[in-house]
């Protein structure tokens, strides 16, 4: 169906990107080779801060002293909300077996790694909401060791906010690293942490690629670019709370695409006259952000109807999903691409981003096409596990002796070969792979 842009992007996310590669790959190795000390360097260079990487109780209650107890209240609130929504997703695997024959049994099993390291960004903004997200799911998940590792402000360290979080969800450790260095540190085990098994949370670009790079000799929840929103908006939407929505998307940063998808070129025409005035009343870092955003990457499309509007979201598969038109039930059966789905005016992604439960670190630049966010599940590996009796392996051996045979794999077949000999004497077998 042919759709109308009454606004095109003239970036996407991967444009003007920085070549990070070789950098990254140059600390990393500097810190593999050199261990803490050249952590040190690095943090001393890219943090400017000296005092402890790995935070004691004393610092842990101090900065929690400097928190206010009505934001403690909120953290503690949106902790409970994604603590209990995690348990409901951990709830859903379960350790199973089945009888393949009789007396053939095979089963799963799913076993939380030992170390997680969590990394909760602390540049533009200190992201509490990712200290809570990441650690939570950690705990409940199972982990033995939590790491929750942040970019430390020059002479002050870790925001006592996320300080708080952290501590409070459950992490073992708390280190005061950001960027490379603190993802190099967790990985490679420095400061006497265990290594970590899996690396999870949001960063920057050096962040993101060093997961990249690091990934296989350790786990990551995903690669994750720069954060984008789309919005499904019908006639009956609110324009101005669109509006509102897409720039609450777009200050995230300048490379932060948010897209509109409508079927009623009235409404489009209304969000596009809104926008520029809402971004000009945020603050100035938001305000340059959602400016550069909406100027480079936004797109207002427009569509036939609702189910080109669906088509076209489900190529995008934004990260971020909201739904701002009637018949909701319609949008959630057919809906199938997107990290995090908003349904209905009442809620909004700013939600699930901070307080509602669900889980806020999702896939990004289109990897809501095969994959979903952060879970519980992402901390589980679901390994399988059988055993036998000697008559129930008969029919198994047999067939392995002549797949095996068929396929070229000498060894394989005589593995079951030895078996049948040994608990079936006497008996002949045909296993050869000919018919």
């Amino acid at each position: 169906m042919t759709r109308e842009y009454l606004k095109k992007a003239t970036l996407t996310a991967q444009s003007g990107s920085s070549e990070v590669h070789d950098t990254v790959v140059r600390i990393l190795n500097d810190i593999e080779a050199g261990g803490d000390a050249k952590a040190m360097e690095y943090a001393a260079k890219f943090d400017r801060y000296s005092g402890n990487v790995l935070l004691t109780a004393d610092e842990i209650e101090a900065a929690i002293a400097l928190v206010p107890e009505k934001l403690k209240a909120d953290i503690q609130f949106a902790h409970d909300n994604v603590k209990r929504f995690a348990e409901l997703q951990k709830s859903t695997v379960a350790d199973v077996e089945m009888e393949i024959e009789p007396g053939f049994i095979a089963g799963q099993k799913a076993i939380p790694v030992d170390a997680a390291g969590c990394y909760v960004p602390g540049g533009r903004y200190s992201h509490i909401a990712s200290a809570i997200m990441t650690v939570t799911t950690a705990k409940v998940a199972g982990c033995k060791h939590i790491t929750a590792c942040s970019p430390p402000r020059p002479d002050v360290g870790v925001a006592p906010a996320i300080v708080y979080a952290a501590h409070i969800c459950g992490a073992d450790k708390i280190m005061a690293m950001g960027g490379v260095q603190g993802v190099a540190a967790m990985t490679f085990g420095l400061f006497g942490l265990p290594k970590a098994n899996i690396l999870v949370g949001p960063g920057n670009q050096f962040v993101a690629e060093a997961k990249r790079i690091l990934f296989g000799r350790v786990g990551i929840d995903m690669i994750a670019g720069p954060t984008d929103s789309l919005i499904l908006a019908d006639g009956h939407a609110d324009p101005h709370i669109v509006a509102t929505d897409l720039v609450s998307q777009a200050e995230h940063g300048y490379n932060s695409p948010v897209w509109l998808v409508t079927d009623d070129r009235v409404l489009a025409e209304k969000v596009m006259g809104m926008v520029p005035d809402l971004i000009a009343d945020l603050p100035e870092l938001n305000r340059d952000n959602a400016f550069a955003a909406w100027r480079d990457y936004a797109e207002v499309i427009l569509c036939a109807n609702r189910e080109d509007m669906a088509a076209c979201s489900d190529e995008y598969a934004p990260e971020h999903l909201t739904v701002q038109a009637d018949d909701l039930e319609w949008w959630l059966d057919r809906l199938t691409c997107y990290g995090s789905l908003f349904l209905g005016e009442e809620t909004t992604v700013s939600y699930g981003d901070k307080a509602s439960g669900t889980n806020h670190v999702l896939p990004t630049s289109g990897a809501a096409g095969y994959t979903g966010g952060l879970s519980v599940h992402k901390y589980m590996k679901i390994v399988t596990w059988q055993r036998s009796t000697q008559a129930a392996s008969k029919r198994v051996a047999e067939a392995t002796a002549r797949i095996s045979r068929l396929e070229g794999m000498e060894g394989h077949a005589r593995a079951a070969d030895v078996r049948l000999a040994k608990y079936f004497p006497g008996e002949n077998f045909d296993l050869s792979a000919e018919g």
